[in-house]
């Protein structure tokens, strides 16, 4: 196996167990005065124009979605409905148990690693506060590039900030947003996670038809690099 130089991660659904909308979406609902239904329908629908940061910072996206739900909450519910979003999309995070230790035994073996994420402005804000963060040696969020996977930019933009060629990193993901066909053709080399609890997994725009490596465990990562050295480990 090639000895990648870097091993760059997919956040939701990858270093995080499946995501579902939990219980708490619905105080966003309440505060701006729209069925929940009506929301889920309309922040789906817009997810990557929202992902690629064109609406503007939190308010003014979320703002954006009230107009395509036909609300008009005040300026007061709107800043309430962004600190409430931020609380649900955090509560719907969960690491997988394997991701601190993988991420830390990558850095023992010398090899960097790196974030690349389709996210709107929740995800930049609170993942300083996750175990993951002091492990993570570049982050690439959409909603800051302003483009979304598959675009090879999100790709490169991790690269350059590594001082890598995408030929030295190994892309992991789970496969939404195309985004392993995408880590390929930009040149790096992709493998699919597909663990058992992401068929409950909120994704769009997923890569069916990946024929490429797929593992079932975040730690068989480990496996597709070189042995440690003797005495190490």
């Amino acid at each position: 196996m090639p000895r990648y130089q870097a091993v760059l991660f997919d956040f939701f659904g990858t270093l995080t167990r499946c995501v579902r909308r939990g219980a708490a979406h619905q105080d966003t609902a309440d505060l701006l005065g729209c069925p929940a239904d009506t929301l889920a329908e309309v922040l789906d629908r817009t997810y990557y124009q929202r992902a690629s940061g064109g609406l503007g910072n939190a308010e003014a996206t979320l703002r954006w979605v009230c107009d395509q739900a036909g609300v008009r909450p005040s300026d007061r519910a709107v800043r309430a409905a962004v600190a409430s979003r931020h609380r649900a999309v955090r509560a719907d995070t969960r690491l997988r148990d394997e991701a601190v230790p993988v991420l830390a035994a990558l850095r023992q073996r010398g090899v960097r690693t790196g974030l690349i994420s389709d996210c709107t402005h929740e995800l930049p804000a609170f993942l300083p506060q996750l175990a993951v963060a002091p492990l993570l040696d570049v982050r690439v969020f959409s909603v800051q590039v302003g483009r979304c996977k598959p675009d090879p930019a999100l790709y490169l933009a991790a690269c350059r900030r590594l001082h890598l060629t995408p030929a030295d990193c190994l892309y992991v993901g789970d496969g939404g947003s195309q985004e392993l066909t995408g880590a390929d053709r930009a040149g790096m080399t992709a493998v699919r996670l597909a663990a058992p609890d992401l068929a409950e997994h909120m994704a769009f725009n997923v890569d069916r038809g990946w024929d490429g490596p797929v593992l079932t465990s975040l730690a068989q990562v480990l496996d597709l690099l070189d042995p440690l050295p003797a005495g190490r480990g």
